[in-house]
């Protein structure tokens, strides 16, 4: 029996990576982490135990004295903030991890580091103007027109993100949180507004080649209405697609943070108002809420091979399995498939051009 320990295991996404390890045909013995003792009562793991947040400089202790005590052979560490102190500790951690090296992941998760990386490898990106004070607000309008996205360096969910119509606007925005959030100017960015598609291109990769990816569009949020920006981290309705031109701008983008990708990479791509895919962020060593979802569903309900599991598929690589049947490189999942879910209403795969409708979760 192959034991796997999950840190950020109570979170949305958390939850989905253990359902879809029980879909697996292999028998995991689980065990769950996480640092809100609530949530960490949601996914079906066999054993449970609180952690502190990741930044508590004994969370890495911790970590490594559950994956000996359980005698763990991996460890997946869900959030991005929990994976990137793990990887930069991994030494201190007795199990095998499938994880981007620190550097690049410090990278990745700094939008502006990445932004300029990206520009830097001729991948297309929102065009971008870096603050080193408030001065640089009206600057930044002036250059690039209105309405601008202000945005914060780190975090996931859409932190600290608002479309801003005028310089008043970001400014008072920004020194919101400035004076609420113990913040610095430093800490945000303004980018171009992208009208067009918003998309998500996810992809498991193995020693620098791309194992497999599928792409997905986002329609709606959950609790729009109760978000400044109208965004909430992970979608409520969203779409699979399959374009050339995204499997294309993923795999670029990939190579341009990481010139040898291992592990998991979630890819956000905004379209421009001529259709250009450009790239808003690269998230090295993350699955994105859905993504184990994704996975489950295709193998319980679409009837893929084993494969498509792509929570089973990081695991296996992980442990250095040889595969004996290779997935598609690009769009896994088949086209034109809905996921709607939401708070208590459960989740649901829908067909538009045939009305079909299947209960998932």
């Amino acid at each position: 029996m192959t034991r796997v320990l999950v840190t950020g295991s109570g979170g949305l996404a958390g939850v989905n990576f253990v359902r879809a390890l029980r879909a697996s045909a292999r028998d995991y013995y689980i065990v769950g982490a996480d640092y809100n003792k609530y949530h960490l009562l949601y996914p079906d793991v066999d054993s449970r135990y609180l952690t502190p947040r990741h930044d508590d400089r004994s969370f890495i202790a911790r970590v490594a004295e559950i994956a000996k005590k359980e005698k763990a052979d991996f460890l997946h560490p869900q959030p991005s903030s929990e994976a990137y102190v793990i990887s930069s500790k991994r030494e201190k951690v007795t199990c095998k991890v499938f994880l981007p090296r620190a550097r690049v992941m410090r990278i990745a998760q700094d939008k502006l580091l990445s932004q300029e990386k990206l520009k830097a490898k001729g991948v297309a990106v929102a065009k971008t103007v870096r603050l080193r004070s408030k001065g640089d607000i009206r600057g930044a309008f002036s250059r690039l027109g209105k309405p601008l996205w202000v945005r914060a360096r780190h975090g996931a969910g859409g932190r600290l993100s608002l479309l801003c119509n005028d310089a008043t606007e970001a400014r008072l925005w920004i020194e919101l949180w400035v004076r609420r959030g113990g913040l610095t100017v430093e800490e945000f960015i303004i980018q171009e507004y992208l009208p067009g598609r918003n998309i998500a291109w996810d992809s498991i990769w193995k020693d620098g080649r791309l194992v497999t990816s599928y792409s997905r569009e986002r329609l709606e949020y959950p609790f729009k209405h109760a978000s400044p920006s109208g965004i909430t981290g992970t979608p409520s309705v969203s779409r699979t697609m399959h374009d050339p031109r995204i499997n294309e701008s993923g795999q670029r983008a990939v190579k341009a943070i990481d010139s040898s990708p291992n592990g998991a990479y979630s890819v956000d791509v905004k379209e421009s108002t001529d259709g250009t895919p450009c790239i808003t962020e690269v998230d090295a060593g993350k699955f994105h809420s859905t993504m184990p979802l994704w996975g489950y569903i295709a193998v319980k309900h679409l009837g893929l091979p084993e494969y498509a599991n792509l929570a089973d598929l990081y695991v296996r690589l992980g442990l250095e399995e040889d595969l004996a049947d290779k997935p598609p490189k690009t769009d896994l999942i088949p086209d034109g498939y809905y996921l709607l879910r939401d708070m208590d209403v459960g989740a649901y795969l829908w067909r538009e051009e045939d009305g079909s409708k299947v209960k998932v979760l």
